[in-house]
């Protein structure tokens, strides 16, 4: 009999070696690192809005069964990192946070890691991949959140906020019916215990902002990236991936694949949608070490 969805994930991620980093302002950051021994290379994970790293265990062995070592690590206000759910002190920390650890994993490695990137965490990579904080051999974006569905009203009155009350803790409305097909791991994920709801202006302004100016800088894009969209996306709009995939195409660097019935959580759909985005993630990793 199988294992319920929810304790096979929490034994994944249990099987990560755990520890911790602080930053240079003092915030100590939760880190899972799934270690492989004679590696080919390394995958570096962030998380998106209201998660955490232990959900990314079976990505983690899927990924150490085909030669990469992987670490994630929780972001601040989530899963096991403290402080206030979805809250920033000041609007670049996510920024800040992906380039410090980034740094100690290619230390700890000897090379440069990988970095994936999926919703909220999709617009972090983005942001610091073309800012010049991060370096990485290739970048790995799953349903990036570009552009929201959230009104222009809304996304105004986030901005004025955080000028006001940047860290008030407003509910995110995430919608759990369409985070994936797979009735299991919606229920599993219902029932995390690390899963918060919470999301403030100062952070929703962040990721309003750098996903705008992610597709306006677009062309600026000079690491081999895999853009992997879910096309039926009720959490982020999906035209924002479209409309960064047009413009990054001159610079030569991007590969989009499109999931035109797939749900936000690809790496967590239903079969045979899940296998289908493996098999396209399996696909670029290969010719990027050809």
């Amino acid at each position: 009999m199988k294992q319920p969805l929810q304790a096979a994930a929490r034994e994944l991620a249990a099987q990560a070696v755990e520890s911790w980093l602080t930053m240079a302002d003092g915030q100590r950051i939760f880190v899972r690192d799934w270690p492989l021994a004679a590696a080919r290379g390394a995958v570096l994970i962030v998380h998106g809005l209201s998660e955490h790293s232990g959900r990314y265990g079976e990505l983690a062995q899927w990924l150490r069964a085909r030669g990469y070592a992987v670490r994630s690590y929780d972001q601040r206000g989530h899963g096991r990192t403290p402080g206030r759910r979805g809250a920033l002190r000041h609007a670049d920390d996510l920024l800040d946070d992906l380039a410090a650890i980034h740094r100690d994993h290619a230390r700890a490695l000897g090379h440069v890691p990988l970095v994936l990137g999926h919703s909220m965490g999709g617009v972090v990579v983005t942001r610091s991949v073309l800012d010049g904080r991060i370096a990485p051999g290739g970048v790995i974006l799953s349903s990036p959140a570009l552009r929201s569905w959230e009104p222009r009203w809304r996304r105004a009155l986030a901005r004025v906020l955080t000028r006001v009350m940047p860290n008030l803790p407003l509910r995110s409305g995430l919608s759990f019916s369409r985070v994936s097909h797979d009735r299991a791991r919606v229920a599993a994920y219902r029932a995390d215990p690390l899963r918060h709801g919470w999301i403030t202006p100062r952070l929703a302004d962040f990721i309003f902002r750098a996903g705008a100016s992610s597709i306006a800088d677009a062309a600026r894009l000079r690491v081999p990236t895999l853009l992997l969209v879910a096309g039926s996306d009720a959490l982020v709009d999906p035209s924002g991936s479209s409309d960064f995939s047009r413009a990054a195409a001159p610079a030569g660097q991007l590969t989009t694949r499109i999931f035109s019935m797939l749900y936000h959580e690809l790496f967590n759909e239903a079969e045979p949608g899940r296998s289908q985005v493996l098999l396209q993630l399996a696909d670029w990793l290969d010719r990027l070490t050809d």
